[in-house]
């Protein structure tokens, strides 16, 4: 394997002083390692992997070096739009590095979200002209991979790729740990705000742990998957989700289970919600200011003000709570009719024993679907 030390110091040397993305599990060792050694105009967590482009975009300009974009294989949708619209030679030919974690390649063992974005990862490179090589796990051959990238890009002023198999990077601990001291885990959230819905009530959950969560405290409790609508992948689409429920059943009560990092990356998606004003959802944030599911990388969440933006947004209500019980006094306020916004701040991490749904998509969807006709 390659030590993260050893793979950003061989960049460095190659010019490279700029980094922005969103985090990744495949790259959570060398992205902690690029945290703690890097300051925050040199390393930007982005909200999303097409603003991360940009920010390269933008970097590039003011200095005329190139930067480095990292994400994970699923942020190439988001980064089609200014790669193909921006960076592309036919438009303003700005180069930059990718390097892409490869979720779900063909015969590695994955979750269902990744196995379609597994089989088309090389494949939109190739259609959008990116040059890319897989990264060698040997330090010496990817040293020789890391200068053919760089001397392209010199030569070409195109983007060119490095796409990481699993396993690619040694282990590296964040030691630039953002601690916060807030009481509740967010399982415990979770587990407080499932527990009050009403019975003919339908949540849709983010991708990453809180879904997971979701999914084990409905086993524990000896109950259906049914009213759950698992977001396992397209992060930071499920308030959306929710919405298209919650304009056709509007006889029942609609609850998004979001993340800060899930909200941030798409947080144009709260102003589509104000804007149709369903009077019978409510949008619950588990604010642990991490991407806690591939590293605990910090986002903003912790930095910014949600009951603010909900306002804007012509939410009729919002609030942010941190404790147990200020949890349920909100909890109770759902039961009045509007659109409603709790923020619950939470601490980082998670079970490690915390197992994943065992129900495919196509078995979740068609159960909500059964559960909405009745």
């Amino acid at each position: 394997m390659i030590t993260p030390q050893f793979f950003i110091e061989k960049l460095q040397r190659e010019g490279i002083e700029f980094y922005a993305g969103v985090p990744d599990s495949l790259l959570k060792n060398v992205c902690a390692y690029i945290t703690d050694h890097f300051d925050s105009k040199h390393n930007i967590i982005a909200a999303n992997e097409g603003g991360a482009v940009a920010l390269a975009a933008g970097y590039h300009l003011a200095t005329g070096n190139v930067g480095c974009v990292y994400m994970q294989n699923s942020g190439e949708g988001n980064a089609v739009n200014p790669l193909a619209s921006l960076t592309d030679r036919e438009v303003y030919h700005i180069p930059l590095l990718l390097l892409i974690g490869w979720r779900g390649r063909p015969g590695v063992h994955d979750e269902p979200q990744h196995v379609k974005q597994g089989k088309v990862t090389t494949g939109l490179l190739n259609v959008m002209g990116i040059n890319y090589e897989v990264l060698s796990k040997e330090e010496d051959k990817a040293s020789v991979q890391i200068e053919k990238a760089m001397r392209s890009i010199r030569e070409t002023g195109d983007a060119y790729a490095l796409v990481v198999e699993k396993d690619t990077f040694d282990n590296y601990s964040l030691q630039n740990v953002v601690k916060n001291e807030y009481e509740m885990s967010r399982e415990e959230a979770v587990q407080t705000v499932a527990a009050s819905i009403p019975n003919n009530a339908v949540i849709v959950s983010t991708t990453g742990m809180i879904s997971r969560e979701l999914f084990e405290y409905r086993t524990a409790m000896g109950q259906g998957h049914e009213r759950d609508f698992l977001t396992v992948g397209s992060m930071g689409h499920a308030s959306q989700i929710a919405l298209g429920i919650a304009l056709q059943h509007p006889e029942r009560k609609v609850y998004c289970f979001d993340g800060d990092g899930a909200s941030i990356m798409h947080m144009g998606n709260m102003a589509i919600v104000g804007s149709k004003h369903p009077n019978n959802y409510v949008h619950v944030i588990f604010n642990n200011g991490a991407h806690d599911s591939v590293g605990g990388q910090p986002t903003v969440g912790h930095e910014i003000d949600l009951v603010e933006i909900a306002h804007a947004m012509h939410y009729d209500d919002a609030v942010c709570v941190w404790t147990p019980e200020q949890l349920k006094q909100a909890l109770d306020n759902v039961l009045i009719e509007g659109l409603q916004l709790i923020e619950v701040r939470v601490k980082k991490g998670n079970r490690k024993d915390l197992g994943r749904p065992t129900t495919t998509p196509i078995q979740n969807k068609e159960a909500l679907m059964d559960f909405l006709k009745k």
